[in-house]
């Protein structure tokens, strides 16, 4: 049996005790690595989970190339298979179990096959010890602060070890990391990290550690770059992408002006997410008012529509200060879609919270929600709330939730029929090659017949028809 070398593990104690104090920017030398470890293998890279996962991603993949590695979808001919993980909801956890499980035939069917986990689930403690304790397929853990270290661990793993090196908080920004885009015409660029807001609710916090926002000029570099590259959309991420500056010494350059010094790029389109309620502020939707390059929606998360669920959520804000500022987007920045994400289920929730929950969806007329039955996360303030609310209820009310949430959905499609909409083409739809499918200003979906060179490109689309999941149309 391997030896297991455990450098680090979690700590979500550690983690919530963490202090504010200086970030140190690391800038990476890919020379500085063992460019051949790679060289002749294969790898298979999984992610899951939110678009900061994808990013991620994006980096473990240039790394590898970088290594000398080829990337494969087919986990039975990899040599090396990496699960980048999502901890936000049990069900992802439960599935990514299930996996690792399957992994174990790959194993045994392959000798020196490494398998490795990595992402937000490695950040949780009860993660390190049930691989410890079940899983002993997995020869690799590291978490979501580490990944530049990616070349190091994989030589020591490659040695015959399995390495466990997760850190519970990061005071550090990797820049120069390599990076494979899933698309060559838009692309995720984080300009923060990490949280600080501690929903009751949430293990991000302890997951992805501090908030630190980068240096703007690290910004400007990665976009002006892909600008050059031929991107035509970029998404600026972080866990709350408008707390942008609010961590610098001088706070004084907000995320508002940053969005008003993107609008003097010659990028096409720019998006944002996900947008916290507190850091709202009218800079940022004046920005968004001002500049026709800044797309007409935006992603708000509410969680909830009682006061009291917001509170023991401790999300601080109530639904009349969420309800002014949507009134305000909607004033300042005309024909703009609003969705949203909802909790239902919340430890405590009652009958009256709920239905105040669907009164705030009605009044905000959202045009798309992801919503979720509660799940609670071990290590957090909420996990030990009382829960007297029976599944079959949550699961009502998850259903009443939806039947209002898709009217808007459907509502806010119905609104572009007849209209002439820009839409960047991601590619073909999965049931149709003739079809090609992109999302328009709004973040709507379209699909439409064309040929695939148009694939990366913006074109006017008329709108025909208006489904509840995407909108059909003609190409102009």
């Amino acid at each position: 049996m391997k030896k297991t070398i455990v450098k680090s593990k979690p700590d979500l104690n550690q983690a919530s005790k963490r202090t504010a104090g200086i970030i140190e920017t690391i800038r990476f030398d890919i020379n500085a690595v063992d460019s051949l470890i790679g060289q002749g293998k294969l790898a298979n890279v999984q992610t899951y989970g939110c678009q900061g996962n994808v990013a991620d991603g994006d980096a473990i993949i240039g790394l590898l190339e970088k290594l000398g590695y080829k990337i494969t979808d087919d986990e039975n001919q990899a040599d090396l298979i990496l699960l980048n993980t999502c901890a936000v909801r049990e069900g992802a956890e439960n599935k990514i179990w299930g996996i690792v499980g399957r992994l174990k035939r790959v194993k045994k069917a392959r000798n020196g096959v490494l398998i490795g986990l990595c992402g937000c689930m490695a950040q949780e403690e009860t993660t390190i010890t049930t691989i410890q304790e079940k899983y002993p397929q997995i020869d690799l853990v590291f978490g979501t602060h580490n990944i530049h270290e990616l070349p190091h661990m994989l030589k020591q793993a490659m040695s015959g070890q399995k390495l466990i090196q997760v850190y519970s908080d990061s005071s550090t920004i990797v820049e120069e990391l390599p990076r494979v885009r899933e698309y060559k015409h838009k692309a995720f660029v984080n300009i923060m990290y990490g949280c600080d807001e501690f929903c009751s609710y949430c293990i991000v916090p302890y997951t992805r550690g501090k908030k630190r926002s980068r240096a703007k000029a690290d910004i400007f570099k990665e976009i002006d770059d892909l600008i050059l590259s031929g991107y035509s959309e970029i998404t600026l991420l972080g866990q709350n992408v408008n707390a942008y500056g609010t961590d610098f010494e001088d706070s004084s350059y907000s995320f508002g002006d940053l969005l008003d010094d993107l609008a003097k790029t010659n990028l096409k389109r720019l998006r944002f997410t996900t947008n916290h309620p507190h850091y709202l502020d009218e800079k940022t939707i004046k920005a968004m008012a001002n500049h026709s390059m800044i797309m007409p929606h935006l992603h708000l998360p509410v969680q909830a529509g009682s006061n009291r669920v917001l509170e023991l959520m401790n999300r601080k804000y109530t639904k009349e200060e969420y309800l002014e500022k949507i009134n305000l987007l909607k004033v300042l920045v005309p024909g703009i879609s609003i969705t949203t994400d909802i909790i239902v289920g919340f430890s405590g929730e009652s009958q009256k919270d709920f239905e105040e929950t669907l009164d705030l969806v009605k009044e905000a007329a959202f045009e798309g929600a992801f919503t979720f039955i509660y799940s609670k996360r071990e290590g957090t303030p909420a996990a030990l709330f009382k829960d007297d609310t029976s599944i079959e209820e949550k699961k009502l009310r998850l259903k009443t939730l939806n039947t209002v949430v898709n009217e808007g959905y459907l509502k806010g499609h119905k609104r572009f029929v007849g209209e002439i909409v820009e839409v960047l083409v991601d590619g073909v739809s999965k049931n149709n090659e003739l079809i090609l499918s992109g999302y328009s200003q709004h973040n709507k979906l379209v699909n439409f017949p064309g040929d695939k060179s148009l694939i990366g490109k913006l074109v006017s689309v008329k709108i025909t028809k208006a489904n509840t999941w995407f909108m059909s149309g003609e190409l102009i």
